[in-house]
């Protein structure tokens, strides 16, 4: 509540040294030694509690040894994977994400490598990670959808794209 009455006190003076010149030669000096004091007043606050090297509260360290959620707990169905028109080489992943773990799910990366397999020889294209926020209960599942772009220096589609994926970190907490 006192910052209001400071405000509209600073916007009486800044309106009274714009109006009247004889307030500006008498203000200017005042609210410059005052600014000083303020200044001064906060330094000796903040050296008096400690400086930057207080007596902070850290927290205990972190005792889990294994993430709340396993990669291996996250099971992914029905994948499927579009070719999105409007950019080079991008595509549009769906699919189903279940939680098979006994912790609730806040996300998961999802890695995706590409080969483009003509005949008998695959060429790797590329791979990419994608973050997908999927909120889950334990045993809960939900539809998932994501993006992936993979270079195209050659400007040449995939014939037989072969696509690989994996879960490789999964986040989740206590329910």
């Amino acid at each position: 509540m006192i910052w209001i009455i400071a405000a509209v006190a600073g916007l009486l003076i800044v309106y009274s040294a714009l109006r009247w010149s004889r307030f500006r030669r008498f203000a200017e000096p005042v609210l410059s030694i005052l600014v000083a004091l303020a200044l001064l007043s906060a330094f000796l606050v903040w050296w008096r509690e400690g400086g930057s090297s207080g007596t902070t509260d850290t927290p205990p360290p972190f005792s889990q040894a294994r993430p709340a959620v396993q990669p291996e707990q996250i099971q992914l169905e029905n994948i499927v994977f579009t070719r999105n028109r409007t950019t080079d080489m991008s595509y549009r992943v769906t699919g189903v994400v279940s939680n098979r773990s006994a912790y609730a799910l806040d996300y998961f990366r999802l890695s995706v490598a590409l080969q483009d397999c003509p005949a008998a020889s695959c060429k790797s294209i590329g791979d990419d990670t994608a973050l997908v926020l999927a909120r889950l209960l334990p045993g809960q599942s939900q539809p998932f959808e994501t993006f992936f772009t993979f270079p195209n220096p050659y400007g040449v589609e995939p014939v037989a794209p072969n696509w690989s994926y994996r879960v490789t970190d999964a986040s989740g907490r206590m329910p």
